[in-house]
């Protein structure tokens, strides 16, 4: 197979057309009849977007792999219709060095469902106690852009301080995990009347928003860009929208379950919905939707966090923060936003496709869909819907907090810089992925 006709999809949800790609770039758009050494898909009903970009998931490898690996992440990813995922610094060893992150990207090279962005830690460790080799991994092949010790908060505002100086030498940007560590040792879950009433130890706002308030002056301060890792609370949607309207360089992201889930389901003691930071209120997660919706967050991104069956089969104390999200986030982002009416399917391509790319600064993606751009396309069926299961899953961990729930959507078809990666709902095999990458590449 030398090409794709992809007939009759409707473009970002509007008028329907035929995209023809070749060589690994969309060649042609219109009225297209089929070629001879063409793969003809029919997408009549289908949404067509640009192929979906997570700036934040966790893909365990190095050191995590009962958890996940690159090759069962970017499964998952291409089950989802992501394309391009910028995989998380929190492995063993920890991605603080150059080594480490060329070892993360080849490894998402050698497997070809996805593009594999690492990002760097901020810290040696993890352990906000000293920078990490933030230019060495900037020149590195990986050219990382996005440094971020998400799971742990760079509390320290001088240590911020510096690497908000040192990535703006590069056009860099800090990703931080809004986490005051002070306010929330022991926290289980948001802190309120339920946590009260449940017995669990309150994980309050404010914890989330002066870690934020502070790191919007210090990046206004030294004319850095800092992007706020999943957003959950109003109070940080104000904070945001002050700072950009002061004109301080700040991206924010939301996840797709703190747009759709509430605290309430913490009251079943099910530690599939622990997750850091925890979910909040029903004031809180329509502010996110209002904020996802005016442009005040930027983007959506997974958090995808993968655990072993012990990490979450065991009391809510015990059990690990996290919930994996990549194959749901797009049923989950029109369950929420699209079918309520608040976004288009144009405003989901931005903030799940080209805002996160461009925060990141992933090439590739500024022209989405159109001739000559590479072709990375998700193929959605808005029309389906069924309810959630692990068999909806295609990673290595099922921790997913939508078991039994009804979600729209279902992606049908997935193209990887040219490549099928997904086909009819099903993930095609490895080595016909590697195999096709490499026809494409000659030519």
């Amino acid at each position: 197979m030398t090409g794709l006709l992809i007939r009759g999809a409707a473009m970002l949800g509007a008028h329907a057309e035929d995209l023809r790609v070749r060589d690994g770039l969309i060649a042609a758009r219109g009225s297209l009849s089929p070629e001879s050494d063409e793969h003809v898909i029919d997408a009549r009903g289908l949404v067509a977007l640009p192929g979906l970009v997570d700036l934040h998931t966790h893909l365990r490898e190095p050191g995590g792999e009962a958890s996940e690996t690159v090759l069962t992440g970017t499964r998952a990813a291409a089950a989802g219709g992501f394309t391009a995922v910028h995989a998380m610094a929190n492995t063993s060893p920890v991605a603080d060095t150059a080594g480490v992150v060329e070892q993360v990207q080849r490894l998402g090279q050698r497997h070809g469902y996805a593009d594999v962005r690492p990002v760097g830690a901020v810290t040696v460790g993890l352990a906000g106690e000293q920078l990490a080799e933030i230019g060495a991994m900037a020149r590195s092949e990986a050219r990382v852009r996005v440094f971020s010790d998400d799971g742990m908060c760079v509390h320290d505002p001088l240590l911020m301080r510096r690497a908000l100086e040192y990535v703006a030498t590069f056009d860099g940007v800090v990703a931080q995990h809004a986490q005051e560590p002070r306010l929330t040792a022991g926290a289980q879950m948001n802190e309120g009347v339920l946590s009260g009433e449940l017995g669990l130890a309150g994980w309050p706002a404010v914890a989330e928003e002066s870690i934020i308030a502070r790191d919007v002056l210090l990046a206004e301060h030294v004319g850095a860009r800092l992007h706020v890792c999943h957003l959950s609370t109003a109070g940080s949607v104000d904070v945001v929208r002050w700072a950009k309207a002061r004109g301080i360089a700040v991206t924010a992201e939301v996840t797709p379950h703190h747009l759709l889930l509430t605290e309430d389901l913490a009251r079943g003691y099910d530690a599939r919905f622990k997750v850091n930071p925890p979910l909040r209120r029903d004031e809180d997660v329509l502010a996110l939707r209002a904020a996802l919706a005016d442009g005040t967050i930027d983007i959506v991104a997974t958090d995808h966090a993968p655990h072993p069956v012990e990490a979450k089969e065991c009391t809510w104390a015990e059990a690990a923060f996290g919930m994996v999200g990549l194959e749901s986030a797009l049923s989950v982002v029109q369950q929420a936003v699209v079918d309520t009416g608040m976004l288009s399917w144009a405003d989901v391509a931005r903030v799940l496709s080209s805002a996160p790319a461009r925060i990141g600064r992933l090439e590739g993606y500024a022209h989405p869909l159109e001739i000559g751009s590479p072709a990375n396309i998700t193929l959605l069926d808005p029309s389906h819907a069924r309810e959630w299961s692990t068999a909806d899953l295609r990673g290595r961990s099922t921790n997913t907090p939508y078991t039994g729930r009804q979600l729209p959507g279902r992606v049908v078809h997935t193209v990887h810089r040219g490549v099928l990666t997904v086909d009819d709902g099903a993930l095609v095999e490895p080595e016909a992925v590697a195999a096709a990458h490499q026809e494409v590449a000659r030519g």
